[in-house]
């Protein structure tokens, strides 16, 4: 059976990781029940800053390994929420080094591969993080390569971020489909070059219509689809 548009006219799939493949909220509900009622608000101050420090940063021309990004934003995100149990931040970070993947991942991931597709990572996380990540999530026999934007020393959306998977893959960018749960990552990969997918989980209000996705699915499984 041919592969769906964009697919068809592809080479390599390559993944955001966090908030595509893993679930970025997923290390808060390991622990919401000694969070109480606030888990829901924390975890998404501690995502939002998380961002925000990548995006500051990158705009400054500066750099800074993402977990070191992490480790603030949580720190922001307690001090946000006085009512959170301070004593929880170590269990917290351990938790986002081994975050869940989204069920319908390896699946997803295996039948690209079988259908003689390269996939790999392209994400902020630094390298060391990255490696906890796949390997937690069992990931690693259904990628062709985990990259992190460490090299480039700036944060996605840098061209020079994107510009690391052609050069890994040997792929040109027109033969790249990227995907991304992130609109503002979809915008960045477009501008790029890439065929961009978006993976709107939650039914966003689109954004940046100049940089438009090429299809817009609510699950990884949509890219068979």
């Amino acid at each position: 059976m041919p592969l769906p548009a964009p697919l068809d006219r592809t080479e390599a799939v390559v993944f955001d990781a966090y908030g595509t493949l893993l679930d970025v909220h997923s290390a808060v509900q390991r622990h919401a029940a000694a969070i109480g009622p606030e888990a829901q608000r924390l975890s998404e101050t501690w995502r939002q800053k998380q961002l925000e420090y990548s995006w500051v940063l990158s705009l400054c021309g500066r750099y800074e390994p993402f977990w070191t990004l992490t480790e603030r934003a949580l720190d922001h995100a307690l001090a946000r929420h006085p009512g959170v149990d301070r004593a929880l931040r170590a269990g917290l970070l351990d938790a986002y080094r081994a975050l869940d993947a989204y069920p319908e991942v390896p699946g997803t991931l295996e039948t690209l591969r079988r259908e003689g597709l390269k996939t790999a990572i392209l994400s902020n996380g630094d390298p060391a993080m990255l490696d906890a990540a796949v390997r937690a999530a069992g990931l690693e026999g259904h990628l062709d390569a985990v990259l992190s934007v460490d090299p480039a020393g700036l944060f996605k959306t840098s061209p020079r971020a994107y510009a690391l998977a052609p050069e890994r893959l040997g792929v040109a960018r027109e033969r790249t489909v990227f995907v991304s749960s992130n609109r503002w990552d979809i915008a960045g990969a477009a501008a790029y070059g890439f065929a961009p997918v978006w993976v709107n989980r939650t039914d966003l209000p689109d954004e940046y219509p100049d940089l438009a996705p090429v299809r817009v699915i609510r699950a990884l499984d949509g890219l068979l689809a």
